[in-house]
């Protein structure tokens, strides 16, 4: 492939500069240092021309200085006394009792206080454009949650009490834990625990067969375990970004599990983890050779029977790409859609939008130029960074300070096995999806065709998250005005894995869970998608047993169970999960 083929632009990375972006690109993470240099170029220029601003934040920190020595003063002398700021909802950082007395307390406030003025100070400056002004507020939160009173041994007085009960024992263990992530990260191995959650082992463990294979998905049923089945069966479409798997994780918490007790036919798709050599596969590719060639397949082997249909994230808008295709012809295969935590408009991507812009994504396409893939690793990075106060410095603190072991659990080690991204595929990904939204703007293109949403016609069950980082709720919700059919809505409580992770009984329930549900007709749901909220019922529980009735409610009837007819490779049929899902 030409270096020209990345880029919408028509500019090739020119072979001089590689080197010094390769090494730019792994000094910053993938985080192209122009994109943000110029994003405080803008901050800072507006600022400089705008003298009220200046002085509003100004006075600002005038006011937020009274106010800390307002609340120091008789604190020291009472002990007690009310915040003069609040820590946001989800920061949990002070909320120990420990925090609570001086001077931790103050030492708190204060922090908070700057914290506050600094949003103040890098947001509202006139003229500076919406993305540029997210990526400083961003930035800067960053590193100031990097210099929390609650990140040193000193200033956090939970790690002080444990080095005082353990004599210093908390420490050592910190180091010792320290030293064992630095070394898994210098030998490029994987975290400790990974090993006891292995695919085909622990995980991934619902007995199946792969009944299909091309050059990037293995295709795979399930065995029934009902005498009974639904008539229609079901194909799963997860994100080829991380393996498949986590809808199938273990026993207690698989959904492809309970589904098959359920009394449904599933099958899904594992796509191949690429590289160098796949440098080619386009966009257009993943959706012919992997949800295209996933329903012909089933059709082939159950014919005249109708599909249900499901996508999870990134699997979710090539579905939805693949059913309007499908839609705008006579005679499609799908029964319904159903998208979990799925975007097909992309204007308003949450947070993960800060890592796209031109700069952004010309840096990313030199990158993958050298070795033709984007490394998993980078997007971990950039997931890690949205999240990082529960990702980054919660895991100093716990582990590193107080010296605690924080368990393997089946989720993080998926979390763990990441997937690589061919790079033309990627670059056209983010051009034509996030940077353009070309999809819900109608002009996508896919087998000569553009693609509208409007087509896509069957009855929708979409699912999203109350704390989606990648895929924000809000953003998932414009499926009502793009698509001309009857939508099922659910907003699950968590965030963008653990709110689709959400098995309703057993030991890995979630005691907390819970969700809200309205179903509409074409074109009849509110346009505020606030106002839909207010409007929503709310439940308890799990939303796996409403989606499952209302697959139910959609199928036309039960029939026997028939035995899976596995692929016949060279060697010997294989059982899922297939060969693509070990491919490091």
């Amino acid at each position: 492939m030409a270096l020209s083929d990345f880029s919408a632009r028509g500019h090739a990375p020119a072979p001089m500069d590689l080197p010094l972006k390769l090494w730019l690109a792994r000094l910053a993470h993938g985080v192209s240092p122009v994109s943000v240099a110029l994003a405080y170029a803008d901050w800072v220029t507006h600022l400089v021309v705008s003298p009220s601003k200046q002085a509003d934040v100004a006075a600002s920190a005038v006011r937020k200085g009274l106010l800390g020595l307002q609340y120091a003063a008789p604190y020291a002398l009472q002990g007690e006394c009310a915040y003069c700021v609040e820590p946001r909802p989800q920061d949990k950082r002070f909320s120990p009792h420990e925090w609570h007395s001086p001077p931790y307390s103050n030492i708190a406030q204060s922090f908070l206080l700057q914290d506050e003025w600094w949003t103040e100070a890098m947001t509202g400056v006139r003229g500076v454009s919406q993305h540029h002004e997210d990526v400083v507020a961003f930035t800067m939160r960053q590193w100031l949650d990097m210099w929390s009173p609650s990140n040193f041994v000193m200033s956090n007085p939970q790690v002080l009490k444990e080095t005082l009960n353990t004599g210093g024992a908390n420490l050592v263990n910190g180091f010792a834990n320290w030293s064992r992530d630095a070394l898994a990260v210098l030998s490029d191995s994987k975290p400790r625990g990974v090993e006891n959650f292995q695919p085909g082992k622990t995980v991934a463990v619902t007995p199946g067969k792969v009944v299909f294979r091309n050059r990037l998905i293995e295709l795979m049923q399930y065995g029934p375990t009902t005498t009974l089945v639904d008539a229609e069966p079901l194909l799963i479409v997860p994100s080829w970004i991380m393996k498949y798997y986590i809808l199938d994780l273990t026993p207690e918490d698989s959904l492809v599990k309970y589904l098959v007790d359920q009394g449904h036919t599933v099958y899904m798709v594992s796509w191949k983890n690429p590289g160098g050599e796949d440098r080619d596969l386009r966009l257009e590719d993943y959706v012919e050779l992997g949800v295209m060639a996933a329903l012909k397949t089933m059709h082939n082997l159950q014919p005249g029977v109708g599909i249900h249909a499901m996508g999870y994230c990134l699997g979710g808008t090539l579905l939805a790409i693949a059913a309007a295709a499908l839609g705008a012809k006579p005679g499609s295969p799908l029964k319904t859609v159903s998208l979990l935590a799925a975007q097909t408009d992309f204007h308003e991507p949450g947070e993960l939008g800060l890592f796209i812009d031109e700069s952004q994504i010309a840096f990313l396409e030199d990158l993958m130029t050298a070795r033709g893939y984007l490394d998993g690793r980078q997007m971990a990075g950039a997931f890690a960074l949205i999240n990082s106060k529960d990702l980054v410095w919660s895991k100093l603190v716990h582990e590193y300070l107080m010296g605690a072991h924080t368990p393997m659990t089946a989720l993080r080690a998926w979390n763990a096995d990441a997937t690589r991204m061919p790079a033309r595929m990627h670059s056209e990904y983010l051009r034509r999806l996030y940077l353009r939204n070309d999809l819900s703007e109608g002009r996508f293109r896919f087998g000569g065709h553009t693609i509208m949403l409007e087509d896509l016609t069957v009855p929708l069950f979409v699912v999203a998250t109350e704390r989606d980082h990648v895929s924000p709720w809000t953003s998932v919700y414009k499926i009502h005005r793009l698509a001309h059919a009857p939508v099922s809505f659910v907003l699950s409580s968590g965030g963008h894995n653990v709110g689709i992770v959400n098995p309703p009984s057993g030991p890995a329930a979630h005691p907390q869970a819970s969700y809200r549900y309205a179903s509409y007709a074409s074109s009849k749901a509110p346009a505020d998608p606030m106002v839909w909220l207010e409007a929503a019922q709310s439940v308890d529980g799990s939303w796996w047993s409403c989606w499952q009735q209302w697959l139910r409610q959609h199928s036309s009837e039960q029939v026997n169970a028939a035995p899976v007819v596995p692929l016949v490779s060279a060697d010997q049929p294989v059982d899922a999960p297939g060969t693509y899902v070990h491919e490091a």
